[in-house]
């Protein structure tokens, strides 16, 4: 892994306005590894492979965008390949063990903050591996220089337990009256509350995904985050998010090499549009095209349904399609922000933790304009579609939009809740059902067999896309 790394570190350390180039004020330790030369490798990866997934897989699965032409198959239409998880799961390991040097680094240097940032980021890479796959090992990985070549798997519960008590520790270890030492981070600009704002709201984001458990105390927990700001403290403002500013200044560049790409072969579909036409919502704009007649005539913002079934010779327009200026440089990447922490402030409010629910839920949709570069119209609330009615319903409908181009997190919040709900099709497969879960990959199925064999027990189920992941019990 080393020798991918170093490569890397490489390309990074060539001049940019963050001056990668400087990775340490005392330049006789520029060959060592250290926290400052591992982590702005380590977020430009991880934010730029999220947003790839985002776009290849969750936009399909979750209605954003549709692939045209598509007479048959397709992920929208649930038909799911044996390696659609693959990329995610290699690149999540080697980030993983990434950010393992990071933190051994960390320790090594007693350099608390640093070692707080490492265990948010593999808090953040582990919950996203459990959450694809289930069962995945954590406690043996990234161990092949120990001589582990073939580590055991973690149960689902395990892994939470333990990313959620990192999350725990590295909240205390912050020291904000202590500098970062190393060149500015790409991420928070070194600003050592800012990394404590993040990882105490991937916390909340954590505790929600497992809240239908009784094994974390969730919704309790998460209350007392939200009441003692101090001791938790979390995103305030969209400006607090954690967003990658990609500055287009080479190595910080847009991962879409051709931004003309991101909508080749893309519409936009009718469920995503439509209810962003009925609120008259400010977003459209930025995220999508207008519709064109036969005559190349604009007729406003307009979908294909997803999982279509007929020929697309019944589509007599030119469909919406996704904007460009998304991705062309420079350009935003979500990694979580402030909008996703109020919906879980309101729904802890709609299911009786919190007070003042709509509130929670008006800073939530404001915010999530905000963040795609907008604001919220005057009068935006006074729609009946659009105004607070108390229902997890319309606190998840606004969340799904305040997720979109957010990796895979629409998906695990639509597999923890059922919501928002999406229409069906007869050309779906699967029997219509949103796949719970990624196969795992063949060469781990084949190379690692034996802990394979003994983590189906713990899945509880098949290796295939209906086996849920133990967290997901809604029907």
């Amino acid at each position: 892994m080393k020798y991918t790394l170093l490569s890397l570190l490489l390309l990074f350390l060539t001049a940019c306005t963050y001056d990668f180039a400087e990775v340490n004020e005392d330049p006789n330790r520029i060959t060592e590894i250290s926290p400052g030369t591992l982590i702005n490798p380590i977020l430009y990866e991880l934010a730029t492979h999220n947003a790839g997934r985002s776009h290849a897989i969750t936009f399909d699965l979750m209605q954003v965008t549709v692939p045209f032409p598509s007479v048959s198959g397709g992920l929208h239409r649930y038909d799911v390949s044996q390696n659609i998880g693959n990329s995610s799961w290699y690149w999540y390991y080697r980030l993983a063990n990434n950010v393992k040097e990071m933190r051994a680094a960390a320790v090594e240097a007693e350099d608390p903050n640093y070692e707080a940032i490492a265990l948010t980021l593999n808090a953040y890479l582990y919950a996203n591996l459990t959450d694809l796959f289930g069962p995945v090992p954590m406690t043996e990985a990234s161990a092949a220089e120990e001589g582990n070549l073939y580590p055991r798997f973690d149960a689902q519960a395990d892994v939470y337990a333990t990313i959620l008590a990192d999350l725990e520790r590295a909240n205390t270890l912050y020291d904000t009256q202590r500098a970062m030492p190393y060149a500015p981070d790409i991420l928070f600009d070194n600003e050592v509350a800012g990394w404590r704002r993040f990882t105490n709201s991937l916390l909340m984001r954590l505790l929600l995904r497992v809240s239908n458990r009784d094994d974390f105390d969730s919704f309790d927990r998460l209350a007392t985050m939200v009441e003692n700001p101090e001791q938790y403290p979390v995103f305030t403002a969209t400006e607090e998010s954690a967003i990658l500013e990609v500055t287009g200044v080479s190595p910080n560049v847009s991962p879409w090499g051709r931004p003309q790409d991101f909508r080749l072969g893309t519409k936009m579909t009718t469920f995503f549009i439509d209810n962003l036409n009925g609120w008259e919502d400010p977003r459209r704009p930025v995220i999508a095209t207008m519709a064109q007649d036969s005559a190349l005539n604009n007729i406003g913002y307009k979908g294909i349904p997803s999982a279509y079934d007929g020929p697309e010779s019944q589509f007599t327009y030119n469909a919406s399609t996704l904007e460009i200026e998304q991705v062309e440089n420079p350009m935003r990447i979500y990694l979580m922000t402030y909008a996703e922490v109020a919906f879980i402030q309101a729904e802890l409010a709609q299911r009786g933790y919190l007070e003042d629910g709509q509130a929670y839920y008006e800073a939530g949709v404001a915010a999530a304009m905000e963040q795609l570069g907008t604001s919220l119209p005057a009068g935006y609330f006074d729609q009946p579609t659009a105004a607070y009615d108390g229902s997890l319903e319309r606190i998840m409908l606004q969340k799904y939009y305040a997720l979109y181009f957010v990796d895979y997190q629409q998906w695990f919040e639509y597999r923890r809740t059922g919501l928002p709900e999406l229409p069906t099709t007869p050309a779906m497969l699967n029997d219509g059902r949103m796949p719970a879960r990624f196969y795992y990959p063949q060469d781990v199925r084949i190379g690692n067999n034996a802990n394979y064999q003994d983590a189906l027990p713990l899945l509880g189920g098949p290796d295939d896309i209906n086996t849920r992941v133990w967290w997901d019990t809604v029907d």
